[in-house]
């Protein structure tokens, strides 16, 4: 319900066009720095086409489709619109392609719009922060015209554009995973020195208990369940190396020498990491085309077995755990991305942002005594527009790849198939991702002159 109020929230502020920002010129956004209105506009657009790609790809819809008369090719005519509409492309993973494809360009129309503004007073401020009717306007237009690209060789080709995409959005996803808990770290722990409340502690610690018990017992499952005594040798030697990088990276994060250098680190956010590498290992394992290597979750669960191939193969079904969980890491990290405040300066560098004051802005009454969103960007960019609208970018092509499971189009059949090349992207960006944790840690003892509190 919450979740419902923000979007509507959202709707209603993004339906305040008539000026050069959503909530400078009306009243209907909550007190708040501009930037971060902005981010939320932004990102509402991404979440709504979102909305559209799992509804398009739901089962039964071209059904329902050919069911209205004239609609679909080769159904009953109506004047003006028979043999029209190609209900294979509205619909099921070829609309899903197409949609994102749209959202893809929208935002990288922005990002290269917006390379280099510096401040508000950037005449490209204006454009990013209002005209938002006119944005709209500009998505569909790019949708309508992407329904209209021929098949041929689209889908092949814009799958590896999602496979690269998706591949630098995981990273960003940890980048953002690590950002989070080291504000989750630093808070908890102030304020537990402040109140000399002992609680504070004490979930901390349970916290961090939790994510390694489920990371110990993710590798558990996985080698009881995603592999063979003599086979799937893959798998093998990715759970055991992402299982020794994370005791690694726990290691490293309590060495004395770490903590003298960086206070703040501890086993919080290794703990995190090592669980969100395990969903990465997971989810990267039910990718794989050999089937005794990669069961289902319902064969697992009712003890059936599905090494048999599906009756329809080209049927795309995201709505299984492991689409379900990367959506809701999806819009965790996209709405963290939009209200972000972090202390953090590795990070904050990685994501080409400033330290801000987050979602949390003093407002601004205006003279008809209305409280206004508060213009923070006057003097320098609290974000990087042109990063932001790339992330999105990536965040687009993510979406498309995990709505159709990461399966490949095939030309000669029309078909949906698993394919390795999904495996190895998603196994290379958890151990990067590892690598760029590793980083934060280490970076102040390679080079202690430079500032990296």
């Amino acid at each position: 319900m919450g979740a419902c109020m923000a979007l509507c929230s959202l709707a209603s502020c993004a339906s305040c066009l008539c000026g050069s920002a959503p909530c400078l010129l009306c009243g209907c956004c909550p007190s708040s720095n501009n930037s971060t209105i902005t981010r939320l506009v932004f990102s509402f657009f991404l979440l709504l086409g979102t909305m559209v790609s799992v509804i398009m790809i739901l089962p039964g819809m071209e059904t329902q489709l050919r069911k209205i008369p004239g609609f679909c090719e080769g159904g009953s005519t109506i004047p003006g619109l028979e043999n029209h509409v190609n209900c294979d492309v509205i619909v099921g993973y070829k609309s899903v392609y197409r949609m994102c494809f749209a959202m893809t360009c929208f935002f990288f129309l922005f990002a290269a719009l917006m390379i280099r503004v510096r401040s508000s007073k950037d005449p490209r401020a204006a454009l990013q922060n209002g005209f938002w009717f006119f944005k709209f306007l500009i998505l569909i237009g790019i949708t309508v015209g992407a329904f209209f690209i021929p098949d041929g060789t689209f889908h092949t080709v814009w799958f590896y554009f999602g496979v690269v995409g998706s591949f630098i959005f995981i990273l960003i996803q940890l980048i953002l995973l690590i950002d989070f808990a080291h504000s989750w770290n630093k808070g908890w722990v102030e304020n537990a020195e402040n109140s000399d409340n002992k609680c504070w502690f004490a979930g901390l610690m349970s916290f961090t208990f939790l994510h390694f018990a489920l990371a110990i017992t993710a590798v558990v499952l996985f080698y009881v369940y995603y592999t063979q005594p003599d086979d799937c040798t893959e798998h093998k030697v990715f759970i055991s190396l992402n299982l020794i990088f994370c005791i690694i990276i726990s290691v490293v994060s309590i060495l004395p020498k770490i903590q003298e250098a960086q206070p703040h680190s501890g086993l919080l956010q290794a703990s995190l990491i090592s669980l969100y590498t395990m969903y990465v290992t997971w989810s990267a394992m039910t990718n794989n085309p050999n089937r005794n290597c990669n069961p289902s979750l319902l064969s697992l669960v009712s003890n059936v077995s599905s090494t048999e191939p599906s009756a329809d193969p080209g049927q795309v079904q995201w709505w299984d755990a492991q689409g379900i969980v990367g959506l809701i890491i999806f819009l965790f990290c996209t709405l963290y991305a939009s209200i972000r405040s972090s202390s953090n300066t590795q990070v904050n560098k990685l994501m080409q942002t400033e330290e801000g004051k987050g979602f949390g802005g003093e407002g601004v009454v205006g003279e008809d005594g209305i409280l206004r969103a508060m213009d923070d960007e006057e003097e320098n960019v609290s974000y990087s527009y042109s990063f932001f609208h790339f992330h999105l970018c990536l965040a687009s092509l993510y979406i498309m790849m995990t709505l159709t499971n990461w399966l490949q189009p095939d030309t000669t059949t029309q078909t949906m198939q698993s394919r390795m090349p999904a495996v190895w992207v998603k196994m290379s960006s958890s151990w990067l991702g590892l690598g760029l944790y590793l980083w934060t840690l280490i970076a102040p003892l390679i080079f202690p002159d430079r500032d990296f509190n």
